[in-house]
Formats: structure tokens, C-alpha cells, sequence
């Protein structure tokens, strides 16, 4: 009988381990949902992210077009420690940081010669099938665009 209580006991803390352990909520490969999301003039649109693991880090691979219609790529590798990594193919920033609010939150900044061009929240939806990034940027021709985009796991 002791030994059946002992046997459940670790099983129940090494299924506690995997769950603490599981995968970032923010993993995984993410498709705009145009039609649930806004915005500006001259915005990029983001059709496609992919945050997959790296090591220890975190890649982040972004596909979409920018405001002329021109399709675009980026690719950044970090931290969610608020510490800025460059970032390549982004004609507006060459480092960006995110950094962890909570389980589901992220913050984000991206700087262009040292110059914040980027800002925004991203939350992935308490079921996880879903996360709504929104941001205040400066476009490649200067100009102040906001967006809220929302984003569907695929």
C-alpha cells in the first residue's frame, strides 16, 4: 500500500513538472486574421509570425508586406528579458526587445539607430488560439501608424 501512495505521489509531481515546464504560450506559428484586425495607412502588415525555440532563446520569423505592398521578411533571436537582439529585413528597427509581463503578455520595442520606432503589447488569448498584437510605430517614411492585429494559431 506504500508503496502504490509513493508511486502516485511522484507521478503526480512529475505531471505538476511537465505542465510548469510546458511550452510558452506565445510558441508556435501564428496567421493575421485580417478581418478582425485594424489598420493605419502606410501600417505593415504582418501576415505570418513564427516564435520557435533557439537554444536557449527564443526566433521570432515574421513574414508579411509593408505599406507599398512589397513582401517582407524578419528574423530576430533573444530574450524575453527586455534586452534588445538585432533584428534583420526590418526597414524600421535593427534591434528589438520583448520582455515578459506575464504568461500570456508580452511588451515590445524596437529602435532604429537608437531611436524607439516601435511600441506594443502582445496578448495571446486565455484558450491560446488566438493573440492580438497592438502597436504604435514609425513607418519607413516617418510617418506615426497604429495597428492591432489580430493573429490566429495555426
Amino acid at each position: 500500500m506504500k508503496g502504490r501512495v509513493i508511486l502516485l505521489t511522484l507521478a503526480a509531481l512529475f505531471v505538476g513538472a511537465t505542465v510548469c515546464l510546458a511550452q510558452d504560450s506565445h510558441m508556435g506559428t501564428w496567421k493575421l486574421n485580417e478581418a478582425k484586425s485594424t489598420f493605419s495607412p502606410g501600417a505593415v502588415k504582418n501576415n505570418t509570425v513564427v516564435y520557435e525555440a533557439a537554444g536557449d532563446s527564443v526566433k521570432v520569423t515574421v513574414d508579411g508586406v509593408d505599406a507599398d505592398g512589397k513582401a517582407i521578411h524578419s528574423e530576430w533571436t533573444g530574450k524575453f528579458d527586455g534586452k534588445y537582439s538585432p533584428v534583420t529585413g526590418d526597414p524600421t528597427s535593427d534591434t528589438r526587445s520583448y520582455r515578459k509581463i506575464n504568461n500570456r503578455t508580452l511588451a515590445l520595442t524596437g529602435k532604429k539607430d537608437g531611436k524607439v520606432t516601435l511600441t506594443g503589447r502582445i496578448v495571446v488569448s486565455a484558450n491560446g488560439k488566438a493573440r492580438t498584437v497592438t502597436t504604435t510605430a514609425t513607418n519607413s517614411k516617418g510617418k506615426r501608424v497604429t495597428t492591432r492585429a489580430v493573429y490566429d494559431k495555426q
